[in-house]
């Protein structure tokens, strides 16, 4: 009895839809808003997520990198800018801990402001500006996951005596040589010329298409660097260790030989800051985690105005249909069936909202898809289903009222009315 009153119930709804289609239309509109954004931003954040993730991953789940300043989601103070920089010696001090499989210490030159390059490199009448020059020691190739289209990495040898090699990095080899080999050949950078003896693929990015300002660059020998930008003294350290499930111990290894090796005193906080894969996980979770709140209180504005519109078009209904109610009353219909058709209604006019909103959200997540700026979006069926029965409660609260006002119509009253 119950699902043949709901069938019919729905069965109503649809026809003064269809009936309506225009005042229908412009009802729903708010929830079709509301609801579209939900999977718009979801979606976009959903595909974000897993691109993090997955860059995230290419970096290795047993990996520290150390500064002398924090750099992750905090502006530094003066004190921090201040402090003493990590050097070589302390690179070759942490490659002694028990657990370290590896440790690299390197510069970059880079503008001061962007932190992009400011270099050209030349051969044979191109040019590629903006690259970023980076010197590390040899164990580079350990400690990073860096993927050789050619050639190898320089060795401890070359470092040490400061050898003219550098290594390529994807979009720089391309620019300068298209797809020839680019192995044994000189490139002129600044003042000197470089031997090249590798080529990088491409890096991962976390953030969808474009180029990664990372595969333009030249890594030299560290001693190599050393003679051409001595000003550079920002040391990053990266230490690979041998066990994930060490990861606690090798932390607290690494901060107890850099707090000796500091001279930092016992009841003085760490004049360094150790960061893993996991930093940049939680500071991307609190970047999305405001993206979520503006997705929110945007669909919320439509869906609270779709809910008006629907309690409103309800009591224009409610209106309109009084002699029904009355009819139907005065041959048997009791309370409790008039309330149950008039709220379906509401539901059911809502629920199409919904639907036109998950589908029009799902044609833009697969237009963002596809853009030319190749930003990742991800249907995400959670918040689908959450788009989708928010609009049927939106539907249910704002159908209560004019609901109840027509099951509590007197219906000698209603019958007269005209």
């Amino acid at each position: 009895m119950a699902q043949g009153q709901t069938r019919e119930s729905v069965k109503m709804a649809l026809d003064t839809l269809r009936a309506n289609k225009l005042r229908s239309g412009l009802t729903i509109l708010g929830i079709v808003i509301g609801v579209t954004t939900v999977i718009t931003i979801s979606s976009v954040i959903n595909g974000l997520n897993n691109r993090v993730s997955d860059w995230v991953s290419s970096l290795g789940s047993n990996v520290f990198w150390v500064f002398h300043m924090p750099v992750i989601g905090v502006r530094p103070t003066a004190e921090q800018l201040a402090r003493k920089k990590l050097t070589l010696d302390d690179v070759l001090a942490l490659r002694k801990l028990p657990h370290v499989v590896a440790a690299d210490g390197g510069h970059q030159h880079v503008t001061s402001q962007f932190r992009v390059g400011d270099v050209s490199v030349k051969y044979n009448g191109k040019k590629v500006a903006g690259t970023i020059l980076q010197g590390s020691t040899a164990e580079i190739g350990e400690v990073s996951s860096f993927t050789l289209l050619q050639g190898r990495l320089f060795t401890d040898d070359e470092d040490q005596r400061a050898a003219h090699v550098c290594v390529l990095g994807h979009d720089t080899w391309e620019e300068l040589f298209g797809d020839q080999p680019a192995v044994g050949k000189e490139v002129a950078i600044e003042s000197g010329l470089y031997t090249v003896i590798g080529v990088l693929d491409k890096q991962k990015q976390p953030f969808g298409g474009g180029k990664n300002p990372n595969d333009n660059m030249v890594i030299f020998p560290l001693h190599t660097f050393h003679y051409l930008h001595p000003e550079d003294l920002d040391m990053w350290v990266s230490v690979k260790y041998d066990d994930p499930k060490n990861k606690s111990l090798v932390e607290e290894e690494i901060r107890e030989l850099l707090r000796i090796r500091r001279k930092v005193r016992v009841e003085k906080p760490d004049d360094f800051e150790i960061f893993g894969p996991d930093s940049l996980s939680k500071l991307w979770d609190q970047l999305t985690g405001g993206l979520v709140i503006f997705m929110i209180a945007v669909s919320s504005v439509g869906l609270m105005v779709g809910g008006v519109g629907v309690m409103n078009i309800m009591l224009v209904s409610v209106t309109e249909r009084t002699r029904e109610i009355g009819v139907r009353k005065a041959i048997g219909a009791t309370k409790r069936t008039i309330l149950t058709q008039f709220t379906m209604e509401a539901v059911t006019l809502c629920a199409v909202g919904g639907v036109i909103g998950v589908l029009v959200g799902a044609v833009l997540t697969w237009i963002i898809y596809f853009l030319p700026i190749g930003l990742p979006a991800t249907l995400s069926t959670m918040w689908v289903t959450i788009g989708f029965g928010v609009s049927c409660a939106i539907g249910l609260l704002f159908g209560i009222y004019p609901a109840w006002k027509a099951s509590n119509l007197d219906p000698i009253e209603a019958l007269r009315y005209e």
